[in-house]
């Protein structure tokens, strides 16, 4: 059985300085292999209150190199690998975290890359295959120039997260076809500022790539204010794509979208 475990809806510093929601990013199990998406803060910690042993960690996918997406990196290299004594795993992700740029210099120290057995800096439309998934990357854009999503093709769905973005004509293609729609929404209504999607912006992305389930996270105050479960309705609604606004700790199940009841929550 595979599932998305959400360490944290955090959507900015703001929120997460304010104890008001957890962050630490995406856990992936599928397919015998443990995904962590974007590593925020708390990150480790969030994984061991909810029972996952991090060590079991197959591959990191970093989307870009804002603290709330890779402030745990390194952290969790040292965990997957205990600290350097088990030469394994995989991390992915924007050049922006894992090569030094003109702009910044990786965040991933060179310590902790000399733990891992591969690191992939990504380019826009590049695919890695880890045993029997794919990834691909998503074209964003975002802050970070070097910002890329993932889309995640096993052999039973498909599951895209575009990360921190705009909506773009060419990131829609790109989701064609996905199952489970992962979108970061820090904004309601159409409050959007700088380059992050709002509520209405995800309506638009859920009407023109119909997935199964569609999943709202990454939470900024303003978001929280007006009550993320009122705008996920307001998608559902308009797109007639069963839409959830996700809670600190949720479970899904993905090979459970044909039943009643994909969704299980830890508190």
């Amino acid at each position: 059985m595979s599932q998305l475990i959400f360490l944290g809806t955090a959507g900015s510093t703001a929120v997460i300085n304010k104890f008001m929601r957890f962050s630490g990013g995406i856990i992936i199990q599928t397919q015998g292999l443990q995904l962590h998406l974007d590593p925020g803060p708390g990150a480790v910690n969030q994984a061991r209150a909810l029972g996952i042993n991090v060590h079991h960690t197959s591959a990191i996918l970093v989307s870009h190199n804002h603290l709330n997406h890779c402030n745990d990196l390194n952290i969790l290299v040292e965990a997957m690998t205990h600290s350097g004594i088990e030469h394994r795993g995989i991390i992915m992700g924007s050049k922006s975290v894992l090569q030094e740029t003109p702009e910044n210099r990786p965040y991933l120290t060179r310590y902790h890359q000399s733990l891992v057995e591969k690191i992939i800096p990504l380019e826009k439309d590049h695919k890695i295959a880890i045993e029997n998934i794919e990834i691909h990357s998503l074209s964003v854009e975002h802050t970070d120039p070097h910002a890329v999503g993932f889309k995640i093709i096993t052999p039973r769905f498909v599951i895209s997260y575009p990360g921190d973005t705009i909506m773009t004509e060419q990131l829609v293609q790109e989701l064609m076809g996905t199952d489970i729609l992962i979108l970061n929404v820090p904004y309601p209504g159409k409050t959007a500022k700088g380059m992050n999607l709002d509520t209405d912006a995800a309506i638009k992305i859920v009407n023109a790539v119909k997935p199964k389930l569609t999943i709202m996270t990454h939470f900024g105050l303003e978001m929280i204010k007006a009550d993320p479960l009122f705008e996920a309705r307001e998608v559902q609604r308009i797109t007639g794509v069963t839409t959830v606004a996700v809670k600190d700790g949720l479970t899904i199940v993905p090979e459970a979208l044909g039943n009643k009841a994909p969704v299980k929550g830890f508190n």
